[in-house]
């Protein structure tokens, strides 16, 4: 599979990166927003009773969530591909960071299905009160938003690397590489705060989010419509000593 993705053509893999990309977009946002609201912080019965209720949901937008990391994966090593002219070095870099915020992602999402597994698991803790298992399971489901405040950090590295490399690219545009570093410059500094002050309240996250969300679209959707410069791409990967 390696070989048939570096032998394709780099316009073709740009587009297929590009719509990975998209799928990782997707997924994750209805993934998001069928998530929404089941779990409610402090609320040990009422998270219950809404998991009780909507378990098809839940458990749907689990499996999303698995699918727009699995697409990410896929991402950091169509971008490996599709950077290595401008630097090896640097696009390995730039697919570890992403995979390590994968992994990390993965993490979190076990840490999701607590407040379920301790609903259906009763039998296994028969030494404590519902009330007590509900808690638990909650408790448990707290270490899913500190880890995906950790795959915020390694995403910022990512695009932060990302985005020199675009910069430094003469197949793609040169503003796109600009928003990116920017992008994972607000990732860092909202997991540095995240870190640093744990009650968030008031932190520009809905900035960074937004400024996250365009860079990812806009990126996505220009390699699936315009794709690289194969001819520039080719002409830097000889530079580099890269088969083209």
């Amino acid at each position: 599979m390696t070989q048939r993705i570096r032998e394709a053509s780099p316009r073709f893999k740009a587009r297929i990166a590009g719509i990975f990309y998209l799928l990782n977009i997707i997924t994750i946002f209805v993934a998001i927003f069928l998530l929404r609201g089941l779990v409610v912080p402090h609320d040990p019965a009422a998270t219950a009773n809404n998991l009780l209720a909507h378990e098809a949901s839940f458990r749907l937008g689990f499996t999303l969530e698995l699918i727009s990391t699995t697409c990410s994966i896929a991402v950091a090593a169509l971008f490996y591909e599709l950077f290595r002219p401008v630097s090896r070095s640097l696009s390995l870099i730039a697919a570890f960071f992403r995979l390590i915020a994968c992994a990390v992602a993965v993490v979190g999402y076990l840490f999701q299905l607590a407040p379920l597994q301790a609903l259906r698991s009763a039998q296994y803790l028969s030494t404590l009160t519902m009330e007590q298992s509900q808690a638990l399971g909650l408790l448990l489901h707290t270490f899913s938003a500190q880890a995906s405040h950790i795959v915020i950090v390694f995403f910022g590295f990512h695009f932060v690397v990302l985005g020199y490399l675009i910069f430094a690219s003469s197949y793609l545009p040169r503003s796109l590489g600009i928003l990116a570093a920017f992008a994972g410059l607000g990732a860092l500094a909202f997991g540095g705060l995240t870190f640093l002050a744990p009650t968030p309240e008031g932190y520009p996250f809905p900035y960074f989010e937004v400024l996250g969300l365009i860079t990812e679209v806009s990126l996505s959707l220009w390699l699936v419509i315009a794709g690289v410069n194969s001819q520039r791409w080719k002409e830097q990967a000889n530079a580099a000593g890269i088969p083209s």
